[in-house]
């Protein structure tokens, strides 16, 4: 299912499972991640020593269990939901925190 929009609810819910995923997996206030929303996309972005990089781009389906997601890929500076081989692709689950999970392992901190 397709939609136009995060709701304000599920946007809340994604910001505390981010805030919960630095707090416990990352542990270290150089290193974060950090959500930001337009449209019906939530766009992990993560802070490695105080420089901000894109990471991954979920896509809202409806369902907190089943974002879409596309890994940033540097080599064309853009977003591949094709993308599928990559170091951490196994975490990939449709949920915000394998998401995150994948981008430590695509991108090392």
């Amino acid at each position: 299912m397709k939609t136009k929009g995060i709701p304000l609810d599920v946007r809340q819910k994604a910001e505390e499972i981010v805030k919960k995923f630095n707090q416990k997996t990352l542990g270290k206030s150089d290193c974060f991640y950090q959500a930001r929303f337009k449209g019906r996309f939530l766009y992990l972005d993560r802070s490695d020593d105080g420089i901000l990089g894109p990471v991954c781009r979920l896509a809202y389906t409806g369902s907190m269990d089943a974002w879409e997601f596309a890994i940033f890929k540097w080599s064309i500076e853009k977003y591949d939901p094709e993308e599928w081989l990559f170091p951490g692709d196994h975490y990939v689950d449709g949920s915000i925190e394998g998401a995150m999970k994948a981008g430590l392992e695509a991108y090392p901190a």
